[in-house]
């Protein structure tokens, strides 16, 4: 519990709304800042929900004389709730969403709470385009800090890459502005520390980009009985797919689905584009083929939340690999013998990163993405399904070469999420930064 004289400052300033641990709105407010429905029995003393940036100055600060950690949540769809810990300060910045668009600069900046999707939907009306995630309703924040693969991202980069400046809430409590020159080192940082960063984004300086003219998708459909099949033909294809389409692999207990999504200038580029799909040797063997369907966003975000409906328990990890399928097969046939029922699914992303990236904390990424999401209804079915994403990733180790921390679990199954010398210099500009450790790191490490 709070010592009284910190009871006596609970209500803050402004418009935040400041929330006691046992006081009526706390476990409502508690529940909210995550989007899974598994919350962690994790309390913290205090939730804040800030409206502006000095709200969340003025809550630092608090924390700050308090003695007590932080936590900060914008969207809430990290599947860890790493934000959400026993005890300390909890900080909820959803609701910094405002969002300035400079069509001529081809800039905008937006709040950290700024939902990717209804960002995407304003930049398109002014015919302009970002690399938002593919999920509906995750705050830019956490999308941003992680790295951020978007729509469109084999092409434009990582999100984080546009990330022009930063406006930032250091642990003492004062507001920054971080660029490649000014507060360097927090620019570098917060371009890939993800649940790690040291500090609270109170905006976004972002570079935008010309909106695809065309927009669409290739889809095939297999039985699970060809998973040898579709998995070997999506690896050995693997550095022929051009980088407008983002080749993907989802299965469930239903079959497998192979989607292509692509963006070009026209759609005679983009049925070039997944020439490499419409020729493949299995495209006979599929149980539905759609060659080419021109889609807009909104569209890809419905087909992509059918496998995310609200209101379910989601258990989920993660891997990087460029292992060979005659190497990865096993592990991919003990996933699909064991797979929960829907919504639980894998999802297989042929990546293949450029050779390099600018200067940056994020550092982790490899020729293929594996991810596996195990989700159900009830809390009484936590016994048998809560365990078998990280069970299956912990047989797959030999091949892994890291993770993503879009979708990481560290507090259950520690991997690598940056390289060796990127976390060795993360650690140094935290100790340098916020050498009391007022926010926390990540789960699994101190």
């Amino acid at each position: 519990m709070l010592p009284q004289s910190v009871k006596s400052l609970l209500g803050g300033s402004g418009g935040a709304r400041w929330l006691r641990r046992g006081e009526p709105g706390y476990e409502q407010a508690r529940r909210a800042t995550s989007w899974n429905a598994r919350l962690p029995a994790r309390h913290p003393d205090v939730i804040v929900r800030a409206r502006s940036a000095n709200d969340v100055i003025e809550a630092v600060r608090f924390a700050r004389s308090e003695g007590l950690r932080i936590g900060v949540r914008s969207g809430g769809h990290g599947w860890s709730a790493n934000h959400v810990r026993d005890g300390g300060l909890l900080l909820d910045v959803s609701a910094l969403d405002e969002v300035t668009i400079d069509k001529r600069a081809m800039r905008a900046t937006a709040g950290p709470g700024r939902r990717g999707d209804e960002l995407s939907s304003l930049l398109s009306k002014e015919r302009l385009f970002f690399p938002t995630g593919h999920c509906r309703g995750v705050g830019i924040g956490g999308y941003l800090l992680q790295g951020g693969f978007g729509w469109h991202g084999r092409v434009l980069g990582l999100a984080c890459e546009s990330v022009e400046a930063l406006d930032v809430v250091t642990a003492e409590g004062e507001p920054v502005h971080a660029s490649p020159t000014e507060n360097d080192d927090l620019y570098w940082a917060a371009r890939g520390a993800g649940c790690g960063f040291f500090g609270v984004v109170t905006r976004f300086h972002l570079r935008l980009y010309d909106k695809p003219r065309t927009i669409g998708f290739a889809l095939q459909t297999f039985s699970l009985t060809r998973l040898e099949e579709v998995f070997r033909w999506a690896r050995e294809v693997s550095r022929e797919v051009p980088e407008c389409v983002e080749l993907q692999l989802l299965m469930n207990r239903g079959g497998i689905t192979v989607v292509a999504p692509v963006f070009t200038q026209s759609w005679r580029e983009a049925l070039r584009a997944l020439s490499f799909m419409n020729r493949s040797a299995i495209r006979h063997k599929a149980r539905l083929r759609i060659p080419w369907f021109p889609s807009g966003l909104k569209w890809m975000y419905r087909g992509v939340m059918s496998h995310y409906p609200e209101g379910h328990r989601y258990a989920v990890d993660n891997m990087w690999t460029h292992a060979s399928i005659d190497e990865l097969l096993p592990g991919l046939q003990r996933i699909a013998d064991t797979l929960p029922p829907p919504p639980s699914h894998v999802l297989w992303l042929n990546w293949a990163p450029p050779p390099e990236r600018p200067a940056m904390a994020f550092s982790m990424e490899d020729e293929i993405y594996l991810a596996l999401y195990a989700g159900w209804k009830h809390a009484e079915d936590d016994p048998r399904y809560a365990n078998w994403a990280v069970d299956r990733m912990r047989e797959m180790e030999p091949f892994a070469s890291g993770c993503q921390l879009a979708d990481e679990n560290l507090g259950e199954h520690p991997a690598e999420f940056l390289s060796d010398d990127n976390l060795a210099r993360l650690d140094r500009i935290r100790a340098a930064r916020d050498p009391q450790s007022r926010f926390h790191s990540y789960m699994g490490r101190p």
